[in-house]
């Protein structure tokens, strides 16, 4: 006899894990299937992003950017060190202990929360059947009142680089070098591969970002992109926009062949990280004889409540249309859990914060200005350096701006942007303001608290009006 639960979730990422907990917290009775499998061969939940993404990402960033302080900003500081040793097995076995204790922690919770999980791979059947097989090729079965999609998304591949786990590999073998490659070649000025070639360069790698895009960051306020590129080029990231990979090879090398603005080029790398995009883990999802809807690139379609095109069959985080974001996903997890339950929810995805975590960090949320432009939207701006900010002088952290953009007539804030310290935290404070339909003149006056890198997002909602303090006058007409 087959068990019974009133919502299965397939897949326990950040969207998955989350709508388990949630669907729990209302009174379901909650079963989550997962197939990840830890270095150990244990399973672990948390997908990509706990596993292979986000967090051991930035456990390889914090590590290698106290690397590079020590090596070349401490004696600022008055700290003088002896010889500097790169010990990158420490660094690679601290970042699997980062990981092992979240995912563990998941694990914690669904037991709390009395959800059962279980290890394998779910296939959704007629009538909300689920079936799962487990890594020993054992077959359950599992029957659901809903059931929620929510299985995640793996590295897109180019057809002419096929990753080969050695010289050739997708993020997640970037993120396990053993050792520091002399020269690591990058495919993708994206998230992904900025971050990746921000851990590598730090730690000595000669790294080049070869990136099709006439445009470095897109999606990014031009302002904020350019001085991205500036710094990120300062601290040694070589960075090649227009430039269109036709072919790779490998042998004791990685050969590199593209084409740019000036014809046919050639390098040669020791290690090549394809970073292009990811794409949704939406095939083998459902039996044959259920016809899941899904666009040519393979996102299931769904409606304003995450109702796929199957009776109670759900979908949310990375599986469908919008940013691959784990916040994101988290989101809609919560979300489709509620309405399950019969309450109104709904994301807001105005209002999504997209964080790079490079140094310094970059970070926005809202409409740049190209895009008001582009929409005929007339709106004010302002903006304030952190070389003006007390604590960022006090940290050696000078670099970068926040600009705000804010409606012209009703002074709503439409859109925060910035680039320097701390930015992955102080955009926060720009979306909750959003959420609530701030002003600029909200925010301008508020009061925040001093020395704080917060206090230049205050300056900058102050210059919307001509009004910063701590900084020459603009040429803004001044109330």
């Amino acid at each position: 006899m087959s068990e019974q639960y009133d919502v299965i979730v397939i897949g326990a990422g950040p969207a998955g894990y989350v709508a388990a907990i949630r669907c729990a917290q209302l009174g379901f009775n909650v079963a989550c299937i997962d197939d990840y499998l830890d270095e150990q061969g244990q399973p672990s939940p948390g997908g990509t992003c706990l596993n292979i993404g986000c967090i051991p990402s930035k456990a390889l960033l914090e590590s290698s950017h106290h690397y590079q302080q020590a090596e070349k900003q401490f004696a600022e500081h008055g700290i003088r060190i002896g010889q500097l040793v790169l010990d990158l097995a420490t660094m690679q076995n601290r970042k699997q202990k980062v990981v092992r204790d979240l995912t563990g922690g998941i694990q914690s919770l669904f037991k709390a929360n009395q959800i059962a999980f279980y290890a394998g791979r779910g296939t959704l059947k007629q009538n909300n059947r689920v079936e799962v097989i487990d890594h020993d090729n054992n077959s359950t079965t599992l029957n659901a009142e809903h059931v929620i999609l929510a299985s995640g998304s793996r590295p897109a591949e180019l057809p002419f680089a096929p990753f080969d786990g050695k010289q050739v590999v997708d993020s997640t073998g970037g993120l396990a070098f053993d050792s520091v490659p002399q020269r690591l070649g990058i495919i993708g000025a994206g998230v992904i591969g900025l971050e990746l070639g921000s851990v590598w360069q730090r730690l000595g790698a000669e790294v080049i970002v070869l990136e099709a895009q006439e445009r470095f960051l897109p999606d990014a306020d031009p302002a904020i992109a350019k001085q991205a590129s500036k710094l990120l080029g300062q601290q040694g990231l070589d960075i090649r926009l227009g430039s269109n990979v036709e072919s790779v090879n490998t042998d004791k090398t990685v050969q590199v062949a593209y084409t740019d603005g000036q014809g046919s080029q050639h390098l040669e790398f020791d290690k090549l990280i394809v970073a292009v995009g990811r794409r949704p883990n939406s095939e083998a999802l459902c039996a044959g004889d259920l016809a899941l809807t899904t666009d040519q690139r393979g996102f299931v379609q769904v409606d304003d409540h995450y109702r796929t095109n199957l009776d109670r069959v759900y979908a949310v985080g990375d599986l469908i249309p919008g940013p691959m974001l784990a916040h994101k996903g988290m989101e809609e997890g919560m979300a489709v859990a509620e309405q399950i339950a019969g309450q109104f929810a709904e994301v807001d995805y105005d209002n999504i914060p997209l964080v790079i975590y490079t140094h310094p960090e970059i970070a926005w949320t809202g409409r740049s200005e190209q895009q008001l432009k582009e929409a005929g939207i007339d709106y004010t701006s302002g903006q304030f350096p952190f070389s003006a900010n007390g604590r960022a002088r006090a940290a050696g952290e000078t670099d970068g701006l926040i600009k705000v953009l804010a409606d012209a007539h009703t002074d709503r804030v439409l859109g925060v942007h910035m680039i320097g310290p701390g930015c992955s935290e102080l955009i926060g404070q720009a979306v909750i303001a959003r959420a609530f339909g701030a002003s600029s003149e909200d925010l301008a006056l508020t009061m925040f608290a001093h020395p704080t890198l917060s206090e230049t997002l205050h300056e900058a909602m102050l210059d919307v009006a001509g009004r910063a303090i701590h900084r020459a006058p603009s040429r803004k007409k001044r109330p």
